[in-house]
């Protein structure tokens, strides 16, 4: 299989992934935690309880679509390793995926993604640390993303019985997917924090339409520039005075490419 035509088949999915996480009216179908005692404590608007939430939701999703498309799913062994799902076709091909969620901000940005390390396998790439198979040995790497809207001022912490199930509010809603090679919705720049990891495009409509900056320059420039991207403690380390760019321009001006 190529990855086109896996990315063709994931994306025929998609209707079946809002499903997965949202009703007909748009709103999240999880209200809370149960207890062995009926009891529902709500749950928070904490990002990665979310994000882990709806990963444990699609996955059913996934794996079906795995099996009708003749696909085994491999899962890493540890927490925290690339990719969240390997996708593997009957000639042995691997196919990366990975689940990512982000909020909006408002209509036009979100809060934004990281999409994996650039340094170790990203790097490496016949490394086996922290990554199910090397780097280079997966023909194809995809992001399945989810934009939602926090519902803030419906959050409260509070313990509901089970009969009141349909009186406790969705905490997130309004939900739009998609499906794209990593290198499409790329940013730029490192993601937040000081991990060292690739950041998103934060524009609604770049991350719904993969058009990020490194879409038009193909997945070599994308790979070339995180490869060789530095921060400025790693371009002190390496003696050097400062990075030898820090943003697409730089980068192009510095390998002496077209902008």
């Amino acid at each position: 299989m190529e990855k086109e035509d896996f990315l063709r088949l994931l994306r025929d999915e998609v209707e079946e992934f809002k499903s997965a996480v949202s009703t007909q009216n748009g709103d999240w179908i999880v209200k809370g935690f149960i207890d062995i005692a009926r009891n529902v404590y709500t749950i928070s608007i904490d990002t990665k309880v979310i994000s882990k939430v709806i990963e444990i939701l699609l996955f059913p999703r996934l794996s079906s679509f795995a099996e009708r498309n003749s696909l085994s799913i491999r899962l890493p062994e540890h927490q925290n390793f690339y990719p969240d799902i390997s996708f593997v076709d009957s000639s042995g091909c691997y196919f990366a995926l990975d689940i990512k969620s982000t909020y909006r901000i408002d209509d036009r940005y979100v809060n934004g993604m990281t999409l994996g390390t650039f340094t170790g396998y990203f790097r490496d790439r016949k490394s086996t640390k922290n990554i199910t198979r090397p780097y280079n040995s997966y023909k194809g790497h995809f992001v399945l993303g989810v934009i939602y809207t926090k519902i803030d001022k419906l959050y409260e912490q509070r313990i509901y019985s089970l009969n009141e199930l349909e009186y406790i509010k969705s905490v997130i809603g309004n939900f739009s997917f998609f499906i794209h090679e990593k290198y499409r919705i790329a940013s730029d720049r490192p993601g937040s924090g000081n991990t060292r990891n690739i950041g998103s495009v934060t524009e609604v409509d770049k991350l719904v339409n993969g058009s990020g900056p490194f879409a038009a320059l193909g997945e070599e420039v994308f790979d070339d520039y995180w490869t060789y991207y530095l921060t400025r403690d790693m371009a002190r380390a390496a003696e050097l005075t400062n990075p030898p760019y820090t943003d697409l321009p730089s980068y192009l001006e510095y390998k002496k490419l077209k902008k």
